[in-house]
């Protein structure tokens, strides 16, 4: 059975229980472990007594030296602060536990991940990774990192040396700004293949998670799941999605619009027991409209005025390389 954790507070309430929906719709035998980021998240849960799914409340895990940082990060900059500790957590609450799966609460599956624990298998590591296979014109890899805290495994007794490096240097530091090579808890991961080569599984990029940035380079069809990477819920169940990517027609009518309809569920579902729908952003304002508008137009122009005839690079030999 495999073993997942993910971590949300009680505004992101929604994202988390579609997270879970996919999870009992495609991971087979499973268990989620929530880590509970305040206590309404908590007893939400615990009073909905979801299938597969085991509660860890916050005050329960934090150790001193995460309490001695907590008043200095945002609660977003906290949230990635837990990150490396949240495998650490679920193998400390249950030793029978051989592997843990770190998930964005974002994520949402479309497929069987067996495929991936398979791949980390074969590869005899103790540690999976996954690369944000970005479309060129979204590479922001130089400032964000080249891997993606989304879905990341380690396995008991072969990761721990890379878990326990990561959790030390989020302790260090973790805030949401590029400074000296580091962006909260994700930069970090970019030196791990240098660093514990022999200890760190890169996933193939034919086993891709779809996110915004690579939306345009992969078919929606061969991720087996998609990261909903700024997708916020507005007030009266309008969803407000980021803007600055090209999103393909046909990926956000088979891949967007199917999560709306989880979502539309999973709001159905919090209203019935009793938590009504807390905005996630504010509704932008006209500036931001017209914003958008010039950006969704800058992409659908640049797709239908693509030339069909390019020219080959040239060496500065004037040769082929």
């Amino acid at each position: 059975m495999e073993h997942y954790v993910t971590l949300f507070d009680s505004l992101f309430l929604p994202q988390g229980l579609a997270l879970h929906r996919s999870l009992q719709r495609h991971a087979g035998a499973h268990c989620l472990w929530i880590l509970c980021v305040d206590d309404v998240a908590y007893q939400a849960l615990a009073a909905m007594a979801l299938p597969d799914v085991r509660l860890l409340r916050l005050q329960d895990v934090e150790t001193p030296e995460l309490l001695a940082v907590k008043s200095t990060r945002s609660r977003g900059e906290y949230c990635w602060t837990l990150t490396p500790f949240a495998p650490r957590f679920v193998f400390d609450a249950d030793p029978q536990v051989s592997r843990v799966t770190y998930l964005d609460a974002d994520l949402w599956f479309r497929s069987s991940p067996a495929d991936v624990f398979r791949a980390l298998d074969r590869s005899g590591k103790g540690v999976l990774i996954t690369d944000h296979l970005p479309a060129p014109e979204h590479d922001h890899s130089a400032d964000n990192g080249r891997f993606c805290v989304q879905f990341l495994t380690f396995v008991r007794g072969r990761g721990d040396r890379v878990r326990a490096w990561w959790e030390a240097r989020c302790i260090e530091w973790c805030f949401a700004r590029f400074e000296d090579g580091r962006f909260g808890d994700q930069k970090y991961l970019d030196v791990w293949p240098e660093l514990f080569g022999d200890e760190v599984h890169v996933l193939s990029s034919e086993l891709p998670v779809l996110g915004p940035w690579n939306a345009s380079r992969f078919p929606y069809s061969s991720a087996f799941a998609v990261h909903f990477h700024g997708l916020r819920l507005l007030d009266d169940g309008d969803v407000l999605i980021a803007d600055n990517y090209d999103i393909p027609e046909l990926t956000f009518r088979k891949v967007y619009r199917p999560y709306f309809v989880e979502l539309s569920v999973v709001l159905g579902a919090l209203a019935r027991a009793g938590h009504a729908l807390r905005p996630q952003a504010k509704r932008p304002g006209l500036k931001a409209r017209v914003l958008s508008l010039l950006r969704r137009s800058y992409w659908k122009l640049r797709v239908a005025y693509r030339p069909s005839v390019h020219r080959l690079p040239r060496s500065s030999h004037g040769e082929a390389d």
